[in-house]
This record gives C-alpha cells, sequence and structure tokens, in this order.
C-alpha cells in the first residue's frame, strides 16, 4: 500500500459501527465494558478506539512499528524524555523550537538532565559533544527556524555507535517528505497540530519507533502522565491526514514559488530554503527528502522594517503555528523563539530582520501581491 492509500485507509479497518460508517467512529466512552471485546481497552486514558486508529495510522505513515499519540507536540516530547534517567546528557541541535529549548533549559535541567547544544549540521561537533553520560541525540530537519538540513543517516551512524537513542522531530517534513525511521533514526515526534491535521482546529503531538522496547516503556509513560488526545481530536487529526499527500504537494508547489519571489526582491536580503541548489543542505535535502517542503525563512534587510512589513499583510496571517492550508508567518525572535536568550538568539541566526513563513495552499497570484505590498509598506 502507497503513501496516499495508507494515509487513508490505515486505522480504519475493522472500526466500522453497525451502521458500516467509513470514517472511524468517535468513541467518546470513558470506560469500557470488560467483558465484550475484540480488543483490550479499559479505561480513555489508556487506550481507545479512535486513538488507536490514529495510532496504527501514524505508525504507517512513518513506516514505524509502533505509535503514540498526545495531546500535544510538547506532551510527545515530554512523555519521549521520561527515557531518560537523572544525570542523563542529550546531545540537541543548537537550530531548535523554542518550545523544545524551553523545556529542556528551564524544566527538565531542574530535573537532573543535561543538555549540549551544537551544529547539527556538522557531525564532527555532534560526535566531539558525546560524553560517558550522553544518552540522546536530538534533531530537527529542517531545523526550527533557520531551516538547516541534517544528514540523518549521519547522526543515526553516531547514535548506533555510541549506544544512544537517536530522536527527530520529522514535524516541518512530515512523512510525506521524510521517514527519519527508514534512516536508521530510533524514534520520531511530530506536532501532529501542524502539517498532519493541517486545518489549524486541532492540538496533537506523536511518537513513532520501531524499538519494541522504547514504545513499551512511552506507552507505560503514556498512561502514566496522562497527556492524551480527546477522541475528538483524533477524529479530526485522522479527517486531516486523509488529504495530506494533496496538501503537502500544492505547499510545496508554493513555496518554490514564493523562494523564487523573495530572492529577486530588493527589500530581501537572504533566503533561507533546503531547495535552493546553493543552500548548505541542498545535496543531502535532495537524499533524504522527497520535496523541499512549505517552511521558507528569509531576513529583511531593514530589520527595523519587520513590524510594519507584519502588520501590513492582509491574507497571510501573522501568527505562530505552521502547516496548516492558511499561509502563516511569524517573527521567531519576539515570538516563537523569544524563550531562548537574546545572546544565544543572535549568536544561532535568529535576527529582529528573520521572517519564518509557513506557505499555505492559497491562490499563488494573491500571496505574490500580499508579501509585494507589505514589503513596500
Amino acid at each position: 500500500m502507497r503513501f496516499s492509500t495508507k494515509a487513508i485507509h490505515v486505522g480504519s479497518e475493522g472500526t466500522q459501527d453497525a451502521a458500516g460508517s467509513v470514517n472511524v467512529p468517535i468513541s467518546m466512552s470513558v470506560t469500557f465494558d470488560q467483558k465484550r471485546q475484540k480488543e483490550k481497552f479499559e479505561y480513555g486514558r489508556t487506550a481507545n478506539p479512535t486513538r488507536l486508529a490514529l495510532e496504527r495510522n501514524l505508525a504507517a505513515l512513518e513506516e514505524g512499528k509502533h505509535a503514540l499519540a498526545f495531546s500535544s507536540g510538547m506532551a510527545a516530547i515530554t512523555t519521549l524524555m521520561t527515557a531518560l534517567k537523572q544525570g542523563d546528557h542529550v546531545v540537541c541541535v543548537d537550530d531548535v523550537y523554542g518550545g523544545t529549548y524551553r523545556l529542556f533549559s528551564e524544566i527538565l535541567m531542574d530535573y537532573g538532565l543535561r543538555f549540549t547544544y551544537v551544529d547539527g549540521t556538522d557531525l564532527k561537533k555532534v560526535k566531539k559533544a558525546v560524553n560517558k553520560d550522553t544518552m540522546m541525540l536530538w534533531v530537527e530537519t529542517p531545523t526550527n527556524p533557520l531551516l538547516k538540513v541534517v544528514d540523518l543517516k549521519g547522526i543515526a551512524a553516531i547514535a548506533k555507535g555510541e549506544d544512544l537513542i537517536s530522536v527527530c522531530d520529522n514535524t516541518f517534513a512530515s512523512p510525506y517528505l521524510q521517514q527519519p525511521l527508514k534512516l536508521g533514526i530510533d524514534a520520531v515526534v511530530h506536532s501532529t497540530t501542524k502539517y498532519l491535521s493541517g486545518h489549524s482546529d486541532v492540538l496533537g503531538g506523536a511518537i513513532v519507533t520501531s524499538d519494541g522496547e522504547l514504545h513499551e516503556d512511552l506507552q507505560f509513560a503514556q498512561n502514566a502522565m496522562g497527556a492524551v488526545p480527546s477522541p475528538f481530536d483524533c477524529f479530526l487529526t485522522l479527517r486531516g491526514i486523509k488529504t495530506l499527500a494533496v496538501r503537502m504537494d500544492r505547499h510545496c508547489e508554493n513555496a518554490e514559488d514564493i523562494v523564487n519571489f523573495l530572492l529577486k526582491h530588493p527589500a530581501v536580503a537572504k533566503v533561507l530554503y533546503p531547495g535552493i541548489p546553493t543552500h548548505p543542505g541542498h545535496g543531502i535535502a535532495k537524499e533524504q527528502m522527497a520535496d523541499f517542503g512549505g517552511m521558507v525563512s528569509f531576513v529583511l534587510k531593514e530589520p527595523a522594517r519587520a513590524e510594519k512589513f507584519l502588520r501590513s499583510l492582509e491574507i497571510i496571517t501573522l501568527g505562530e503555528s505552521l502547516g496548516a492550508v492558511e499561509s502563516l508567518i511569524d517573527h521567531p525572535a519576539s515570538m516563537t523563539h523569544a524563550s531562548i536568550p537574546p545572546e544565544q538568539r543572535a549568536a544561532r541566526g535568529i535576527g529582529l530582520g528573520l521572517i519564518r513563513l509557513s506557505v499555505g495552499i492559497e491562490d499563488i497570484e494573491d500571496l505574490f501581491e500580499d508579501l509585494g505590498k507589505a514589503l513596500e509598506a
């Protein structure tokens, strides 16, 4: 079964109700009759038929054996970190989502975990950062917000050589464009809020792995911690996934056109996008991605004009999040990455002129006109 067919059908097998419903039924029950079951259901936090359908679907899309669904992407990340214990060390890419950085640096360090941030595009630096206490390598690719490309095969090789858990946040690419488990990564995390759901109407997260022991430990933590999605949230996510392939094709097509537009605009100093042949990670992206994605970052020549530019947009929405049918634009330094100290943001290249654009599936001419007017405002 190929990707688009999996997206529509996997998870739905055998879930039809007495009426033969095509869509997975929303099972709202909190508890279940222990005498009348085909599968083992006890309590809604532990397992739910609608959530199980979503988890089967997510595992299939990532070519994994197991998946767990959560109430948000951060809930998934927090649960995944229970695989570690006090004193363990994590090597993390330095260009990482601000919420992930905040969790690691402002919460988990207080519980005895330690973190080192390195340029994930330099495998020598990654390997050098590993020490006797290191237990995990954490990467994003493309990264948020600078769209760096990390060599997943290289990361997986380092992890296997050092007996570490390798994790990839695959939110920016989605499983339609990239499947890290097939490249040797141990676990994939998603904010399913983004491309998988695709409509800015449901929060969710996921962990996918083929490691049975890791899955068993995380499933225990999922139940114990309880950060699970509601049955209706699972239904909405499954509904969004059905159109993931066609949406991603349009996101990528529009993003490429937007990149070409921005490259020619005099108000833009630099465009960051893996699909540009001069991008440092272009070659690796061609090898490990089916296309280059719908995320585009760029730097204004006059950073002081960033606020005026953003507030002059009429179609493109100024707001956090990404991966939705509507175009969303973000100012990382003051929004998604504000939790990173200013000196660290500056050192990593997250300046006041940096703009992150999640290109939607609107008519491309309308996006050109909106960006053009705002850049000239």
